[in-house]
């Protein structure tokens, strides 16, 4: 949603938004190793409502000619600092050329951050408490390199305000003649596998108009367990909203998907995917309801992607990330140094 979040401003800077992803190639020899597969990321891009059309395989280095060959009038990139696997700045081309905006990093959340919570694996990251020593000491090795905090990957907590959630949301209601079909769920680390699945239940409608119900933290860890959701109910909220196959979400929705539920937002049609579907605290199926009306579909999205399989792919790769991060960060901090003694030879 960090990213979704930094489409969201470059297309409010514009009128059509292109947005160049980059090779596992391009990204193993600059960064480290991706998370995502290339086809895996186009899909996920493409899925975010603010995006217009993507241009694959871009290359890490943002030059003119690129900008050219897509009809850009400029390029936009976070306020934090992207740098080649030798230290120069990818966007310095097109700095020089005026053709480059800038837009506000979204506070409290990093790639860095969500592997590092990933990798540990404890309750820790649900609450606000410091306490946990074994989380604090992991998230040392993870924000930080050997000295020093980068401002960059340096981690603060998420707050969620009432305006992020409106510059995200559709504000549009169902209209007549809209099917409006519910989905409910933890959409955690909201990933392809996700976007497959609504995007199926988009095409079950001429006028889909989908509502998902995301469920607390503590309900996902009831049926998920381990130290799942990764992502708080916030943090999920945004995710799902920057979808463009969702209408609106439902933020703590009710595991049992109850008559009340049904009639309040007039739902014609209830959706689930293949994955289990663990029953309520008594025992009970929470979709009796929807399945007693005969509304109740199951729908397959072909894909076999699932929060855990990502979290499997994270550990697999452990060392690979921990050293990735630690070097993007002793890489950032030597950049601030260079600027601060800029500044100094200045004055």
């Amino acid at each position: 949603y960090g990213h979704s979040n930094q489409l969201r401003q470059a297309r409010a800077m514009g009128d059509y938004l292109i947005v160049g992803v980059h090779t596992d190639e391009e990204i193993a020899k600059h960064k480290g190793p991706p998370v995502f597969t290339q086809e895996e990321r186009y899909k996920m891009v493409q899925a975010i409502k603010w995006v217009d059309e993507i241009a694959p395989g871009a290359p890490y280095v943002t030059t003119l000619e690129t900008l050219d060959k897509y009809s850009c009038d400029f390029c936009v990139h976070g306020d934090d600092i992207t740098l080649t696997v030798d230290g120069k700045d990818t966007y310095e081309e097109v700095k020089t050329a005026g053709r480059y905006r800038e837009c506000k990093r979204t506070q409290g959340v990093s790639t860095t951050d969500l592997v590092g919570r990933m990798l540990l694996m404890t309750k820790a990251h649900h609450s606000n408490i410091d306490e946990d020593l074994d989380y604090r000491k992991h998230t040392d090795n993870f924000g930080k390199g050997p000295k020093g905090h980068s401002p960059w990957t340096g981690v603060s907590q998420f707050l969620q305000t009432s305006q992020k959630i409106i510059q995200f949301a559709s504000g549009k209601e169902p209209q007549p003649g809209d099917t409006i079909i519910y989905v409910a769920g933890a959409f955690d680390l909201f990933h392809v596998g996700h976007v497959d699945f609504l995007e199926k239940v988009h095409q079950l409608a001429e006028k889909p108009y989908i509502i998902a119900g995301l469920h607390f933290d503590q309900e996902v860890n009831r049926y998920k367990g381990k130290n799942y959701p990764i992502m708080n109910i916030h943090e999920r909220t945004l995710s799902v909203l920057a979808c463009r196959y969702v209408s609106e979400v439902v933020i703590g929705a009710p595991y049992a998907v109850t008559a009340d539920l049904l009639d309040h937002f007039r739902v014609t049609l209830v959706c689930h995917g293949m994955t289990e579907v663990v029953p309520d605290k008594d025992g009970s199926d929470p979709y009796e309801e929807p399945k007693q009306r005969g509304i109740f579909r199951l729908v397959d999205s072909g894909s076999n992607l699932t929060t855990d399989l990502i979290v499997q792919r994270i550990i697999k790769n452990r060392l690979e990330f921990e050293a990735r991060n630690q070097k993007k960060e002793a890489k950032e901090l030597a950049v601030l140094e260079a600027m601060r003694r800029l500044e100094e030879e200045k004055h």
